[in-house]
């Protein structure tokens, strides 16, 4: 959700550098917001504090950030394409006329969700995801320290969505995930599933010379092993695309009836 389907990382950038500010520190970098981007605990991680050297402690840091985001947070909005990608895909189907399962995996814990989608504009994003093909980061269903890039929140999206079906069974290599961060994108190639990368322009900048490296999961820069769960450079199994605006339906083997807009945010 975040970065993908409402702006909420640049949220987090505003909120990080007004306190950063606030304690005449230098603002967050290109390359050091790359790194934040899409890794839970990230803003108050030792990378992060050995970076910004700030003159108060982890705690009070992590209690003023989070009460700067709250204040960001109310005021997120959709991202270019979300509206309309959810629409379609809430009515589309396969070409075997199977229709299209959608489940919502979010590191977003509750309260932060809540705020999130708190807008008018925000607030129909999560009528597209039933409530227990919700699975955010605070979920009882998700075990601690198992957070992107392990591939556990996609794995239990995935048994969500298969426990509300009445026969057939989804398969790992028949899901597609949508992703902004590179943690994410590594969660998805482990799951097993294909996986569409629709990163920030800072992170589609930061990462250019190493994008193929990204969408096979293979940056290094998480060691949480079974490194048997990732994919292969160019195997086709992800792609990058400039914005949900970009996504190709039918290269997915995704069928959007007629009578769907497909240019238009018509809700």
């Amino acid at each position: 959700m975040d970065g993908l389907l409402i702006n909420s990382e640049d949220m987090v950038g505003e909120a990080t550098n007004h306190l950063l500010r606030k304690y005449g520190r230098p603002l967050l970098t290109q390359s050091m917001r790359a790194r934040l981007m899409g890794v839970s605990g990230s803003t108050n991680s030792d990378m992060f504090h050995d970076w910004a050297r700030l003159p108060i402690s982890h705690e009070e840091w992590a209690t003023e950030l989070g009460e700067q985001m709250g204040r960001y947070f109310q005021d997120c909005k959709p991202l270019p394409g979300t509206k309309i990608l959810l629409s379609n895909l809430s009515r589309a189907q396969t070409a075997s006329g199977t229709r299209i399962e959608l489940a919502l995996a979010s590191t977003s814990k509750a309260s932060s969700y809540k705020l999130k989608t708190s807008r008018p504009e925000t607030r129909e994003i999560p009528d597209f995801f039933q409530s227990e093909r919700r699975v955010l980061g605070d979920d009882p269903r998700l075990r601690e320290g198992r957070s992107k890039p392990a591939p556990d929140i996609y794995s239990i999206a995935l048994a969500s969505l298969n426990s509300g079906l009445p026969s057939s069974t989804i398969l790992p290599k028949e899901c597609l995930v949508f992703e902004d961060s590179v943690a994410g994108v590594e969660a998805g190639r482990r799951a097993g599933m294909r996986v569409v990368w629709v990163p920030h322009p800072a992170l589609a900048v930061e990462y250019q010379a190493r994008q193929k490296a990204v969408l096979a999961g293979r940056t290094g820069m998480f060691d949480i092993g079974d490194d048997w769960q990732l994919g292969d450079i160019d195997d086709g199994w992800a792609e990058s695309i400039a914005s949900l605006e970009h996504f190709e339906y039918s290269k997915y083997g995704i069928q959007v009836p007629s009578w769907i807009s497909l240019g238009k945010e018509n809700f």
